[in-house]
């Protein structure tokens, strides 16, 4: 079982950055790929970034890569999105995932966090 918490959602201005964070408790929690997922209310939840259990080969959305950045820590269970340059498209609930050996399907991941709220004004 893992139990996972997000946090450093907020209000951004377009062009600016965040820092969202993934605190995970539990075990195994160095064997599971992280995900950063997020959702319009009405839309469907969309894959926005990954990192695999060693920290390598981070795998990311086209609509984000190049403005955002994902990161674990496995000594501190946690994981990180840099957000930057950020668009109102990119308004959303964010949620932080766990799941073995998953990719870009959320079906894949087994657990999730309750989500935090990025708000990006224009």
């Amino acid at each position: 079982q893992v139990q996972l918490v997000e946090s450093g959602g907020g209000l951004v201005q377009a062009g600016g950055s965040l820092r969202l964070s993934c605190a995970a408790s539990g075990r195994s929690f160095s064997t599971y790929t992280m995900g950063w997922f997020r959702q319009v209310l009405g839309k469907e939840r969309e894959f926005v970034a990954a990192v695999r259990w060693s920290g390598g080969s981070p795998d990311y959305a086209d609509s984000v890569k190049g403005r955002f950045t994902i990161s674990r820590d496995n000594a501190k269970n946690t994981v990180h999105l840099q957000v930057s340059n950020v668009k109102p498209e990119d308004t959303a609930v964010y949620y932080c995932a766990a799941g073995f050996r998953a990719r870009r399907d959320r079906r894949e991941y087994g657990y999730w966090g309750q989500g935090t709220q990025v708000t990006v004004s224009s």
